[in-house]
């Protein structure tokens, strides 16, 4: 039987639906209005606690991706048809504010609200999304200048971020410590570019991250992946355990083994099996952080780590592991009770101390992608 965290059966039956309806009716029309500047271009970074705009707020570039993923998703489920329009949009903001501003290849690491540049760091976590953004979108309609950019930004990675270590340098300037989360992206990246394009070049970019997984990032004798590295990959200590990260690596690996038909199995099982000792009790929800003996260090819990565990359990029922379905569902019942009932629809809360007092005051739109991976995975897997 499903840990259901005291979520009810039935409560966790007809979750799909509820969540996709609430991405359609809620999420999507609240983020394309009042989410998107009508004054400057561009996406809004968060919203304020009752649901306007934080016009001010700087505008993280990795942000802009994530929602141009979210409404060329969107479009591609069907589920909004105007999504499309949406994300070109933000995809043609995006490239004219961000793509090499100062003249240097690669894209900046924030704007102001006017679209001018706050800090021209070349950082690689905004190019796996960036990638990941264009990946979504050419998947729409082919588009051969789209196309031209996804190829763009890989000679910008291939010239300017490969590290002679293996991977990225986190940016430029090269700075440490190096870590496990730009690599990730990337490595979900390569996958939806291979899905978008079928170039087997990014079956070969996947399989490169892959490596790196197996070689450096993960630790096979504790079984669990490791956040933060010197720049020759030795871990830095003491070791952080992110449960959240460990949860998305599991539904990553099952997507690098459809692509590929590389068997997966087992470090998907290992990376579940650790990332379920870090909850909390009350919940069942997964904490922000413990160490690798399996204590918690931090007793918060973010939005995302609850997305991600429910897209561990729906890779892992994918694969036809019994009762991940269940899991799964529980999972998103938990998401949906805990972090989705907001007062403001279409809002969540983004982390919440360990006694349930929300820590966040702001609505921010990076939780989306999470949020619409999660619900579509869900929908495609679970139906």
């Amino acid at each position: 039987m499903a840990d259901m965290g005291n979520i009810a059966a039935d409560e966790a039956a007809d979750v799909v639906a509820r969540l996709k309806r609430r991405m359609i009716d809620e999420a999507l029309p609240l983020w394309s209005t009042v989410g998107w500047d009508q004054a400057t271009g561009g996406f809004i970074d968060r919203l304020h606690r009752d649901g306007t705009a934080d016009t001010a707020a700087p505008r993280r570039v990795f942000v802009q991706a994530r929602q141009i993923y979210c409404y060329a998703k969107a479009a591609q489920m069907g589920w909004y048809p105007e999504g499309r329009a949406i994300a070109l949009k933000g995809l043609e903001h995006l490239v004219a504010k961000a793509k090499a501003p100062d003249g240097r290849p690669g894209f900046v690491h924030r704007l102001s609200p006017e679209g001018t540049v706050l800090d021209g760091r070349r950082d690689a976590y905004d190019h796996a999304f960036i990638l990941f953004a264009l990946a979504t979108v050419y998947a729409l309609d082919q588009d051969a200048q789209v196309r031209a950019e996804i190829d763009a930004l890989l000679a910008f990675l291939d010239g300017h971020l490969r590290s002679p270590h293996g991977g990225v340098h986190e940016g430029l300037p090269v700075s440490l410590p190096r870590r496990q989360n730009p690599h990730m992206h990337l490595f979900e990246a390569m996958i939806a570019c291979f899905d978008a394009t079928h170039d087997l070049a990014f079956q070969n970019r996947a399989g490169e991250f892959f490596a790196l997984f197996l070689a450096n990032l993960y630790d096979k004798q504790k079984r669990i992946l490791t956040e933060y590295f010197e720049e020759d990959w030795s871990k830095i200590e003491p070791v952080s355990v992110e449960p959240g990260h460990q949860a998305e690596w599991v539904w990553l690996l099952k997507g690098f083994e459809r692509i590929t038909g590389c068997p997966t199995g087992q470090r998907r099982a290992e990376l579940l099996a650790t990332a379920l000792r870090y909850r909390d009790e009350a919940t069942g929800c997964l904490i922000d952080e413990g160490d690798d003996s399996g204590n918690i260090r931090r007793h918060s819990r973010r939005l995302w780590p609850q997305t991600e565990i429910a897209k561990a359990w729906i890779a892992q029922a994918e694969s036809g592991e019994t009762g991940a379905p269940d899991e799964a569902r529980a999972a998103l019942a938990r998401l949906e009770r805990h972090y989705l009932s907001h007062p403001v629809r279409g809002g969540w809360y983004d982390q919440f101390d360990r006694d349930g007092k929300s820590l966040i005051d702001t609505i921010p739109a990076s939780s989306f992608y999470h949020v619409l991976c999660a619900v579509t995975e869900a929908e495609q897997v679970l139906g």
